[in-house]
């Protein structure tokens, strides 16, 4: 798979003057709810009108979709209002249920995309659609994965594709429900930078207060759309209620984040000059993150010496990594003097940290 011009035709042809939106509830609860969320919606920069009708759920047992009846409930929503509509499918019987109800936009969710096996039953499937597909990272940060995916998709004859970035589950407790990585995202637009790539801020932060932060860093970043998710009562949606903004706040997060294309040289040096400090200040949180990690594994050792009485500088240790370190920083074109420096001060912040408990 080549990247061409033509990747973005789908999206071109919508001759927007602001941002790709997507939006609506994760889950399409009661017809009254999908029409109530979708005339609200309205009238609004919203291109696509998304509601949940299959919904892969972690453990049974939870609310998992209406199933094919939602698909005549988005008829009624274009009916209606007249936006377009999109739905997720996850295997071959849904493609099958949703392009035979002409939804206009079909996604692939995470869960599925990490299986190579799943992703070539729902290529078969769609096997020439000129309908808009587009394919979420998987669920771990592989990026082979995500490329690979949208492989299948695309050899199958499906020209009109896009991703989504919805971040990556991790073990590790963070402030996001799924961390961004943002560098991967970065990386496979450097890759493939006529692909559309929508970010989906719900999925990455859990949280409808941060929803605002991440889309703006997106927006930062060129990405050229989001997909956020939308229901008039929050709180009482029957999945990822926290997650969900109302329609209003949607409305006014929109009004916050446009951003005007302009094609005169001047704002294209600005336009690449933002996004390249975009990615200095998403690495730069990144180190601080990972500092702060290394600082909470010195207090666990400070706390281990104090029991054991065992002193604080171990000098042999330092000096083994003080030259693994500048051979590391040697091969990614860091000087010996940086690194020193650097290894230093984060050397003498360590000590600080396992003296603060020894002496505590």
């Amino acid at each position: 798979m080549e990247n061409t011009k033509e990747m973005r035709t789908w999206l071109d042809d919508l001759k927007l003057d602001h941002p790709l939106v997507i939006a609506g509830p994760c889950s399409a609860e009661t017809e009254e709810q999908v029409l109530k969320i979708a005339h609200e919606l309205k009238d609004t920069d919203v291109s696509y009108f998304r509601a949940g009708i299959w919904k892969p759920r972690t453990r049974p047992g939870n609310f998992e979709g209406v199933g094919a009846l939602g698909l005549k409930w988005l008829q009624k929503v274009k009916a209606e209002t007249g936006m377009k509509v999109c739905t997720e499918v996850a295997n071959a019987a849904h493609v099958k249920l949703a392009l035979e109800h002409d939804i206009d936009l079909l996604w692939i969710g995470a869960r599925s995309t990490v299986s190579p096996f799943i992703m070539q039953e729902i290529a078969d499937a769609l096997n020439g659609t000129d309908k808009p597909v587009l394919i979420k990272n998987p669920v771990n940060p592989d990026l082979s994965l995500w490329l690979g995916g949208i492989e299948r998709i695309y050899k199958s004859g499906v020209k009109n594709i896009g991703a989504i970035h919805r971040g990556f589950s991790t073990y590790q407790k963070t402030k996001y429900r799924n961390i961004p990585e943002w560098q991967l995202a970065i990386e496979f637009q450097n890759k493939f930078p006529d692909i559309p790539l929508i970010n989906d801020p719900s999925h990455i932060t859990g949280k409808r207060d941060m929803i605002f932060d991440v889309s703006q860093t997106a927006l930062d970043l060129n990405f050229d759309g989001l997909m956020i998710e939308t229901h008039y009562d929050p709180d009482n949606a029957w999945s990822d209620a926290a997650q969900q903004v109302t329609p209003s706040t949607l409305v006014q997060i929109m009004k916050d984040l446009k951003i005007r294309k302009e094609s005169d040289e001047e704002a294209e040096y600005n336009n690449a000059l933002n996004n390249l400090r975009t990615q200095i200040d998403v690495i730069d949180n990144q180190i601080i993150e990972q500092i702060g990690k290394r600082m909470a594994a010195a207090d666990a050792i400070g706390a281990l010496k104090k029991k054991k009485n065992v002193a604080v500088l171990q000098s042999k240790r330092w000096n083994e990594i003080l030259g693994k370190m500048v051979l590391e920083g040697e091969q990614h074109g860091l000087s010996e003097e940086f690194i020193l420096k650097m290894f230093k001060a984060i050397h003498q912040e360590s000590i600080n940290h396992q003296e603060k408990i020894i002496n505590g």
